[in-house]
């Protein structure tokens, strides 16, 4: 059975298939955060999209129900930060300079506490801006690829600089289509839910949580048939004559289908020409419904 329009769900059917823009406090882990928001709101599953050091703060996005299943499409999210590079000297005239070097792909191996295989990888560094200088220590904007660890770029800028650096504090300030403009705190989600639940007010409920859809903001649409929605929710995949609208996107890129009101059915990868008469269009990763 597919969804109704996201605008039109229930505050349950939010927590069902939604999402919530966290803002991470510092102490906890992501998984620990994860589990807290999870109880708090009733729920099965919850999963967040990207971790998060104990000590770094800010933009966690965290599915919650059946929203876990497009937990994939954070994999390659472009993440943003601001950090604090605690320089071990006089910061050298020619800091900006150095610092602007790294904007470019750059080699680096996970620390040892990491839970990935410690092999030397590519990660590129899309922006890396000083935005200021403060006695020994420089506040760094920091816009990278998925994976990139901001603490061994920290200490890769000191040794280029020749008078060593660590990071300090560190606050992700967004994760690719959210960012920190819209952040939410754990004591806002239990205010929103407890207004819900005592006061039947879903008000700030509605306010806090998402509807999932808002995670698949950056994947490409592709809109298909009501009939086309029934068949996938019992594992079929789209055909050429279920199709609505299509972008133009290479074979094998995921795409997200949903119906006309604007319900997310499914991921999955386009496998073939959505113009055609018959055939595969898309193949699926994920039902969402």
């Amino acid at each position: 059975m597919t969804r109704g329009p996201p605008s039109e769900r229930s505050p349950a059917e939010l927590l069902e298939f939604g999402v919530v823009n966290l803002d991470k406090p510092p102490g906890p882990s992501a998984h620990q955060v994860v589990a807290w928001l999870r109880d708090m709101a009733e729920l099965d599953r919850a999963a967040h999209a990207g971790t998060l050091d104990p000590k770094v703060t800010g933009c966690l996005p965290v599915l919650l129900g059946d929203a876990t299943r497009m937990a994939q499409v954070f994999d390659d999210a472009v993440k943003e930060y601001v950090a604090v590079l605690e320089l071990h000297g006089e910061p050298p005239e020619n800091l900006r300079e150095v610092v602007a070097e790294f904007e470019a792909p750059i080699y680096q191996k996970p620390p040892r506490k990491s839970a990935v295989a410690r092999r030397l990888r590519v990660r590129e560094v899309h922006e890396l801006a000083v935005l200021e200088v403060r006695d020994r220590q420089a506040l760094l904007r920091v816009r990278s690829e998925s994976g990139t660890y901001v603490r061994k770029l920290c200490h890769d800028i000191g040794l280029a600089l020749g008078i060593g650096a660590h990071m300090g504090d560190l606050r992700r300030t967004a994760t690719g289509s959210f960012d920190d403009r819209s952040l939410v705190t754990m004591h806002d989600l239990a205010d929103a839910l407890a207004w819900w639940r005592e006061d039947d007010d879903p008000t700030h409920l509605r306010e806090v949580v998402q509807p999932a859809e808002r995670a698949l903001e950056d994947v490409p649409e592709v809109t298909i048939a009501p009939s086309a929605a029934e068949s996938v929710a019992t594992g079929a995949p789209v055909y050429a004559p279920g199709v609505i609208d299509c972008p133009h996107v290479p074979d094998g890129q995921l795409v997200a289908c949903y119906t006309p009101d604007g319900a997310a059915v499914c991921l999955g990868r386009l496998v073939g020409d959505p113009d055609a008469d018959a055939g595969l269009v898309v193949e699926l990763e994920r039902v969402l419904v």
